[in-house]
Parts: C-alpha cells; structure tokens; sequence
C-alpha cells in the first residue's frame, strides 16, 4: 500500500488481464447468484410432459457454465499475482500485513473516513487498507469457499467416477457432515458474496463522488487520476 499525493502524475494501476478479471467475475456472481436462488428456491412446476419443459436445466446449464468460468478465472487471477505489476498483489498479500503498524493505521483511518468521523482520507495508489482487508476476506476467502463446495455439490451430481467428485466431493461432503450441509452453506455463501458485492459498489461509487481521484473509470482504462 503506498499513499501519494493527488497532484502527482496519473498511475496505472490496473493491467489489463486484472480489468477482464473484474469484469468476468462481476458477471460470473450476477448469474450464479440470480441461477443459484432459482436452484434454491425453484419456479412453480409446469403441467405437461417434462421433454417440453426444459426451463430448469437451461437454469442448472447457466449456473454450472458461469461456476466453471469463474473457477478458471480464479485461477488465473492467482497466477497473475506472480506476472502482474504490485497492485495485482494486493488483495492476496493481506495476511502478510495483519502484522505491519503502518498498515493497521491505515486501516483505522480508512474506518473513520467511511464512518464520517474524518472530512478526508489519504491518497491511496491502488486499495487502500480497509478495502484490501474486504476484498480478502469477503471476497477471496468467499471465492474458494464458493468454488469448493460448489463443485463438492457438482461432483455428487455426476458420480463417484467423476474428476470433480475425486477432487472435491470425496473430502467436502465429509469435512462438513453430509450432502444438505454442503447445500445449505452454499447457499448461504451466495448471500456472504452478495453482501460483499453491494458494499463494494457502494464503497466505490462513494469514493468515486467524495475523493479527489477517479475510482471507477480506473477499472475501465487502467489509470488513477486526479480530478483536480
């Protein structure tokens, strides 16, 4: 985390790669979320034959086709930590910091400003503090847990011979007691991801309208700018 000064040059924050993550991703948990309530919760039945009422497996098709781009997405987020500029390191290198002071003042003084107990906050190159510590625990650690259970659930689905449950179902569906389990903490992962995802828009937007620097065009053309 480096602060600096408004005044200075623009800084390109973003790569490339980072931007068509964020974006891939904000679409992968739109359709997750709104075909994982409807997994949950499920439309009315339809009279008829069910040959001609396809509507729920064009939902489960929706659901697992967003689940794997957002797993593979994942992934090579992870491998861009090693390839992409120090920002693209940020949300990861959390736990490395949970003992740095400065990092802690950061944090404390991000809380104030969002609380409306300071005017102004500091100048922050890429995340500041607070956001850093959101997009590690809520989102990263939520990711994983996602991703994990998800496909624990996809892998009973489609049998004992399959790579998903060799890989996931055979360890997940223990370590947490029984399929249902699995289920109902899927679910309530949805909602944590949820949470996390209205906090977020408001954190940017707010900071978008309130600070000196643009916010969300910087995750559109890669730069953090002064407005001023």
């Amino acid at each position: 985390m480096i602060t600096h000064d408004s005044k200075l040059v623009p800084v390109y924050v973003w790569e490339v790669p980072v931007r068509i993550w964020h974006w891939v991703m904000a679409g992968c948990l739109v359709v997750l979320g709104s075909t994982g309530y409807l997994i949950g919760s499920p439309l009315p039945s339809i009279g008829g034959e069910a040959s001609d009422h396809f509507l729920f497996g064009y939902i489960r098709f929706a659901h697992f086709t967003a689940a794997y781009l957002f797993a593979v997405f994942f992934v090579l987020r992870v491998i861009w930590i090693f390839m992409g500029n120090r920002f693209a390191r940020e949300i990861f290198s959390v736990p490395l910091r949970l003992f740095n002071r400065e990092w802690w003042g950061g944090l404390i003084d991000q809380t104030k400003y969002y609380l409306f107990l300071k005017g102004e906050a500091r100048s922050w190159q890429g995340h500041n503090p607070l956001a850093a510590a959101g997009m590690f625990f809520m989102y990263v650690l939520g990711a994983v847990f996602m991703i994990t259970t998800g496909f624990a659930l996809y892998g009973e689905g489609l049998g004992m011979n399959s790579w998903a449950f060799k890989a996931f179902s055979s360890w997940v569906m223990p370590l947490f007691g029984y399929s249902q389990n699995v289920h109902t903490l899927h679910h309530l992962g949805m909602w944590y991801l949820i949470v996390f995802t209205l906090i977020h828009l408001y954190m940017v937007v707010r900071e978008d309208i309130c600070s000196n620097e643009t916010v969300v065009s910087s995750m559109i053309n890669g730069w953090r700018v002064a407005k001023r």
